[in-house]
């Protein structure tokens, strides 16, 4: 979990940005393996993958807002769940 939420931190910093050639980088890598390993409704997930596709930043930018509020559900997600498994194995 600890290596997705960093991943997913950076690729939401790097969209934030405006980075170009972000879906050339490893955190756009893990955010594609992710978009299939999460629990997604699946029009976030047809709305990743279309971005994730695009190959040019510069036909992010109309999304840019809906991807990045997509991936902080994401990783808020991760957060709980990493927090909810350290309870359960302190607990154990």
């Amino acid at each position: 979990h600890k290596t997705n939420i960093a991943a997913l931190s950076k690729a939401i910093a790097a969209l934030e940005k405006g980075a170009a050639g972000f879906l050339q980088t490893s955190a756009a890598a893990k955010l594609r393996q992710l978009t299939v390993d999460m629990d997604l409704s699946a029009a976030d997930r047809d709305i990743l993958s279309a971005f994730l596709s695009t190959g040019a930043s510069e036909q992010y930018a109309p999304q840019s807002g809906q991807i990045t509020g997509i991936l902080k559900q994401m990783l808020e997600t991760m957060e709980k769940d990493l927090a909810e498994l350290t309870a359960a194995e302190e607990e154990a």
